[in-house]
């Protein structure tokens, strides 16, 4: 599965599974509960995820990219 900015995190959670450990390695922290991820991830850009974590897209799309490798790795 190719990771663009505009690929929603639910379709990473269901390609991938719960990236969120990884996720943190790199600075990004768990947002709400779990009924509120679970919402979430089926509207939100990888794009808006950037923006709400305040990462610049690129680097973000990055991040998640390597944090699929890690967990595909794991």
């Amino acid at each position: 599965m190719e990771i663009t900015q505009d690929t929603r995190v639910s379709d990473i959670l269901k390609e991938y599974g719960d990236i969120a450990d990884v996720m943190e390695i790199f600075g990004v922290k768990r947002v709400g509960g779990y009924s509120l991820r679970k919402l979430l991830t089926k509207v939100i850009t990888v794009k808006w995820a950037a923006r709400v974590h305040r990462v610049p897209v690129d680097k973000f799309l990055l991040q998640v990219q390597q944090a699929v490798k890690t967990k595909a790795g794991a």
